[in-house]
């Protein structure tokens, strides 16, 4: 076993993926590996998968773990997204646990005298809560591909949220941030702060009344949450918030349901590129990004090229553009998926792209079957958490998880951190008369950035899976590896190690402190304006290596892990 600890020390067309008889005929050598955010999510993963448990089995454990370790980031009070790759059958699968806004939501709930509020009026308390989709998700998950019993998979967490965890640097940051604000949150005052303030690093903390409610979930089932005392509670924290009351009710929170999805998948040079459908945008817009830079030489001008850049750049701006106009919950609003995805499409897209110089107005383009639609403002986003396992049977589990901002809404229940995903839809319903794609509406899921991945060589073989945290970063962080990986030839863990080239409403921004800092004066001369910025950055990935066996990678700039066996 290797145990890699990088985190601490320093043309395109969707496709209906079915099972693929070659890839489920190849060999598949002994080997596993685990790689998530937090060291102690990995080594719960670890420990699932040396007792038998499947790729899927690992998955829960960490994200549980996650929920107790990290919760700044992630718990069983978010939702999230998996993908998952049968290593005998060769069939790809999706389920969609993205939060679900309560029957009391309307279009204007984040309006104030007809105008909207500002996202730090909206993000603290009841009105940013969706119905949390975890843990339904990771049940209806662990009925489809799991091995060990459901109630093994909680132990780890149990460990930690009952027998203490030491306080990491991020969160320990997050608590700093978000001080001010907890002011009149006093429940969540009392898991994390200790004598009236926020305790240094290192800190030993425990959550009882987590540790219980998984106990209780661990020996009943979901129901032990989203029914019975537990949705009373949840329903008492948002309905009675100390700020920004509003109604959620226990028959909101009993009707989640989590959904099954068709992937996204499309072509890039001979890859196959498989991602979340609607409401994550995350699939669409990674296939836009690689659609329209496929027709240039990436590979041949290297890493380190400004051009591979500008063009990187100016795609990602474009495809951003259109992820803010089209896409949405497609149970409320038709998503056009294959015109964005069709090949004429991004041939017309990647034809805005010069080599002499910037765009500098990205509109939204008009795929094939598209409706009339103007664009939204979107929202800030946060708290998130990727992780990703395979088993030894080549079963594939990548999941990203997320209650949104830092501690989501401020809120708790039971020692559950509640999300605030809400502020993930449009704050203005109607734009130029017409409704916005991404406005809040009953039962719906806001769009999210979340983009777990996972990529097949030309027989049908997965090679690669990457995901991210970030907030809206994220799709540029795994369209980044995906290119960094494939056409550049680094491995997982130099490719997500890159450093990134984004954009606010200022222009490009690069990341500060890696070598994309050398770009800005070439890209100013191109007339990109240019910044230079510290990003919240953090993904993990797995590779298939030429010998068969997978390896693990974890972002460096994160405490995260990955475990090899």
């Amino acid at each position: 076993m290797t145990f890699r600890l990088p985190g601490l020390l320093a043309p395109l067309a969707l496709l209906a993926f079915a099972p693929n008889p070659a890839a489920a005929r190849t060999p598949v050598p002994p080997s596993a590996t685990v790689s998530a955010a937090d060291p102690r999510a990995a080594l719960a993963g670890q420990e699932i998968l040396r007792q038998g448990g499947s790729a899927t089995d690992a998955a829960i454990a960490m994200m549980l773990t996650l929920g107790v370790v990290e919760p700044h980031n992630s718990g069983i009070g978010g939702g999230g997204f998996i993908l998952h790759h049968d290593g005998r059958t060769g069939a790809l699968e999706t389920l969609d646990g993205r939060e679900a806004a309560p029957a009391a939501a309307r279009p204007d709930r984040f309006l104030k005298d007809g105008k909207p509020l500002s996202f730090r009026e909206a993000w603290p308390g009841g009105y940013s809560v969706g119905v949390p989709g975890n843990l339904r998700m990771a049940w209806d998950a662990h009925r489809k591909w799991g091995k060990l019993p459901w109630a093994d998979l909680f132990q780890p967490a149990i460990r930690y949220a009952r027998d203490g965890f030491q306080l990491g640097e991020r969160t320990a940051t997050a608590l700093r941030a978000t001080q001010q604000v907890w002011a009149d949150f006093p429940e969540i005052q009392k898991l994390f702060w200790i004598d009236g303030a926020p305790p240094p690093v290192g800190t030993t903390l425990t959550n009882p009344p987590l540790a219980a409610l998984y106990q209780r979930i661990a020996a009943e089932g979901p129901d032990a949450f989203y029914t019975g005392e537990n949705a009373r509670l949840l329903s008492a924290a948002v309905t009675n918030a100390p700020k920004n009351p509003v109604p959620m009710t226990e028959a909101d929170i009993a009707a989640y349901r989590a959904i099954p999805r068709t992937p996204v998948c499309g072509k890039y040079r001979v890859w196959k590129v498989c991602g979340m459908a609607p409401a994550s945008a995350g699939g669409i817009t990674v296939l836009e990004i690689l659609g329209m830079v496929e027709r240039f030489p990436l590979r041949q001008w290297g890493k380190d090229d400004p051009r591979s850049w500008h063009v990187i750049a100016e795609a990602m701006q474009l495809a951003y553009a259109d992820r803010d106009t089209w896409i949405g919950d497609p149970a409320f609003v038709s998503v056009p998926v294959k015109g964005l995805t069709s090949p004429a499409y991004l041939k017309q897209r990647s034809t805005l792209i010069r080599l002499n110089r910037a765009l500098n107005d990205y509109k939204p383009g008009t795929p094939p079957g598209a409706p009339p639609r103007t664009p939204a403002k979107p929202q800030p986003e946060e708290g998130t958490s990727h992780f990703v396992a395979v088993d030894r049977n080549g079963d594939i589990a990548a999941w990203t998880s997320t209650i949104e901002s830092f501690f989501g809404s401020q809120l708790v229940a039971n020692g559950v951190i509640l999300n605030n995903e809400l502020t993930d839809f449009s704050f203005t319903p109607e734009k130029n008369g017409a409704p916005v794609a991404n406005r809040v509406e009953p039962g719906k899921r806001p769009l999210s950035s979340m983009s777990p991945t996972i990529v097949y060589d030309a027989k049908g073989v997965p090679v690669f899976t990457v995901g991210a945290a970030g907030g809206k970063t994220i799709i540029m962080q795994v369209a980044k590896a995906l290119i960094a990986h494939f056409d550049w030839g680094l491995s997982a863990q130099d490719s997500i190690a890159q450093g990134l080239v984004y954009f606010n409403g200022d222009g490009l921004v690069l990341e500060q402190g890696t070598d994309r800092e050398a770009l800005k004066a070439p890209l100013e001369k191109l007339g990109h304006r240019v910044s230079i910025t510290r990003l919240g950055l953090k993904a993990n990935a797995a590779e298939r290596l030429p010998d068969g066996r997978w390896q693990g990678a974890a972002d460096p700039r994160s405490p995260g892990v990955s475990l090899q066996e």
